[in-house]
């Protein structure tokens, strides 16, 4: 009686075979992963944010952006509503004048991701940011922030 011959497993049963090509939707995931994390963890505000650690951050995900080809028209009425309210908020000082309208910049994102796929995970950080904000400083991070991520999004050669 012989055995019926099988094929040799080159990795054990129940391991996953890691693929030859490189997952950018696990790379993707792990940058944004890395900077939702971040910004979660910070105990008083997107303000605790460290300025370096954002903008090696804002790097890696602008490069990523333009790898899923985001063009920066899909997420125009968040960027104009964003500096609208750094208008507002220089013109009246006080934070709680536009606090409101930047809870409000969440529907603008979920809008923008549900048009566009790539959209989803600029989406994804900046609903993570915004929900950090709540006071001027933690807003002028939040600018500094998207205005990092967009323009090392086009120096990459995005749109």
């Amino acid at each position: 009686m012989t055995e019926t011959s099988k094929p040799k497993l080159s990795t054990p049963p129940g391991i996953a075979k890691p693929s030859t090509f490189p997952d950018h939707n696990t790379k993707t995931q792990n940058i944004v992963d890395k900077i939702v994390n971040t910004i979660k963890g910070l105990p008083d505000g997107l303000q605790k944010y460290p300025i370096r650690e954002l903008v090696t951050h804002a790097a890696e995900f602008g490069l990523y952006l333009k790898q899923q080809r985001l063009e920066t028209n899909q997420v125009r009425k968040f960027l104009d509503a964003v500096n609208r309210l750094k208008a507002d908020l220089a013109e009246k000082g006080e934070f709680s004048a536009i606090e409101t309208e930047v809870v409000l910049l969440k529907p603008k994102l979920a809008y923008a991701a549900a048009r566009q796929r790539a959209a989803k995970p600029l989406g994804d950080v900046m609903s993570a940011a915004i929900d950090q904000v709540r006071s001027k400083e933690d807003f002028e991070r939040l600018v500094q922030l998207i205005e990092s991520i967009i323009a090392y999004h086009k120096a990459e050669g995005g749109k």
